[in-house]
């Protein structure tokens, strides 16, 4: 077990759980937070690259990686098509369109039962990677968590390095003054659709993981609500930090495994503490530990 979740009592696959779902939430705030654009569908790569990875593993060919590349290439190239479609839109037409694709997903997944299991879900096994000279044992929860984390180290990097570029540099230019930025000539919804495929293409490696640390994926993992998790932590942890949405979704991981363990209405807490940050820390608990560290 990680040393580190032990002193939150936690156990090895929450601590997996933490890291994907914060992946997951820091892909997200490449756009909310970085780009300004409001996106509530990011559920949908994350549930298609799940459900991708599954499948392939299933029914095609039984190997992680190939379960892996495949659901971060379909996830991806999801994103890059329906984020062609959204470019142009802006304000809450954005938001709505990225729901309503998003919920197109979700009934496919829902009603498709011979491939996907519908409201069932899918079930499949993770399986072990031989790299000649080693093999790893990805049934052991502690050598997946290992994985996970040089998955999630690899991620975080590469999304640094897009955020310090020219391009993140310019995605920061038009959050702050879009019209200034199209007055610079910069092609601003060329730049929306790449930061989109971008996004999508980090929550895709996300949802191929958590797909494989369950074994398992439903629809809900497709579904808006889901999405709309996803925004929350980066609120929670601060939109405006770069690690604050992964602090923010360790919050909602721990409190979501210890509070609906003791209360079915755990959601209530998770929406008291994100009203709290809303009204007294806009820029979230990262950004409260930044001041107090300053």
């Amino acid at each position: 077990m990680p040393y580190w979740i032990g002193y939150v009592g936690g156990y090895t696959d929450l601590a997996s759980r933490l890291l994907i779902i914060g992946l997951a939430a820091m892909a997200t705030n490449l756009l909310v937070g970085h780009s300004g654009v409001m996106a509530f569908g990011h559920a949908a790569y994350f549930g298609l690259s799940s459900y991708t990875t599954g499948l392939m593993i299933k029914y095609l060919i039984p190997s992680t990686p190939v379960g892996f590349l495949a659901g971060i290439i379909v996830g991806t190239l999801g994103g890059a098509i329906i984020g062609f479609l959204l470019a142009r839109l802006r304000g809450i037409y954005f938001a709505l369109a990225t729901i309503a694709f998003g919920q197109v997903f979700f009934f496919i997944a829902f009603r498709w039962n011979a491939v996907t299991g519908g409201d069932n879900g899918l079930s499949f096994q993770r399986q072990p990677i031989d790299l000649g000279f080693l093999q790893l044992n990805l049934g052991s929860s502690r050598v997946y968590y290992y994985v996970a984390l040089a998955v999630f180290a690899v991620c975080a990097a590469l999304m640094a390095v897009v955020l310090r570029s020219p391009f993140g540099r310019t995605l920061l230019a038009m959050r702050e003054n879009e019209r200034r930025a199209r007055f610079l000539s910069i092609p601003v919804n060329r730049h929306l659709w790449m930061a989109y495929i971008v996004s999508c293409f980090f929550v895709a490696v996300a949802g191929s993981l958590y797909g494989m640390l369950n074994n398992f994926v439903s629809p809900h993992d497709l579904h808006w609500t889901q999405s709309g998790d996803f925004v929350l932590m980066a609120v929670i942890g601060g939109m405006r930090s770069f690690w604050g949405p992964l602090l923010g979704a360790a919050i909602f991981v721990v409190a979501q495994d210890y509070l609906s363990s003791l209360t079915g209405n755990w959601m209530f807490f998770i929406g008291m503490l994100f009203v709290l940050v809303v009204l007294f820390l806009p820029r979230g608990i990262a950004g409260l530990l930044q001041r107090r560290t300053s």
